[in-house]
């Protein structure tokens, strides 16, 4: 059975699930899996989408590349559903790995065009995964308890707008007016830290 692109439109049924979120999101994904459920796929995309376009705005800048990352997440969700092991983690955990990969794939293909290149695209480079102990509250950028190490050695402005971006979801802009600082002091203390991210966990690996 083919996903084409587009789920099924929503039904007063599909939006009255999510009671037990994390078991519901179970089971609508091990029906893909299992039986190539075009309901349960359609109710997944409900679910996620909204979230998939948001994290591509942050991190890919346009309303295009975000709607790009949430067509392609969503169709590798549809092909890949059976590789989902239940017993290994929760299904969004499951679900914003394949969206960060891919995220990561499409901010690759913009370096390789040749393409400017933003701060954000040293991020994938550090190991950020989903926890169950959300320490920011979001669902898609949780430190490891290695990595809020490495943050903690940071400066202290440097350590505010790593927070800022990527665990209170401000934009560049957004950050910048609440600090009081100019836009392009928020983008030199970003890629600076980012760097030393990077550094360090290089050097862990040696």
């Amino acid at each position: 059975m083919a996903y084409t692109g587009q789920p099924q439109l929503t039904t007063p049924r599909m939006l009255a699930v999510m009671d037990n979120p994390d078991g519901d999101l179970k089971t609508l994904l091990i029906r893909v899996a299992e039986h190539g459920d075009k309901t349960a796929f359609a109710q997944l995309f409900h679910h996620f989408s909204p979230r998939i376009r948001s994290y591509g705005l942050r991190h890919l800048g346009s309303e295009a590349n975000a709607m790009e990352l949430v067509q392609e997440t969503m169709l590798l969700v549809w092909q890949k559903a059976r590789l989902y092991h239940p017993e290994k983690g929760a299904p969004t955990t499951w679900i914003y790995t394949v969206m960060r990969n891919q995220c990561f794939d499409m901010l690759r293909r913009r370096r390789a065009s040749k393409e400017d290149l933003c701060a954000e695209e040293l991020w994938p480079t550090l190991e950020f995964q989903a926890e169950e102990e959300h320490l920011s509250g979001g669902e898609d950028a949780v430190l490891t308890r290695q990595m809020a190490h490495y943050l903690s050695t940071l400066p202290e402005p440097q350590q505010q707008v790593v927070r800022g971006i990527y665990l209170q979801e401000f934009s560049q802009q957004e950050l910048a007016e609440r600090l009081g600082v100019p836009l392009g002091t928020i983008k030199s203390r970003l890629r600076l830290a980012l760097q030393k991210l990077k550094e360090q966990v290089e050097q862990s690996h040696d």
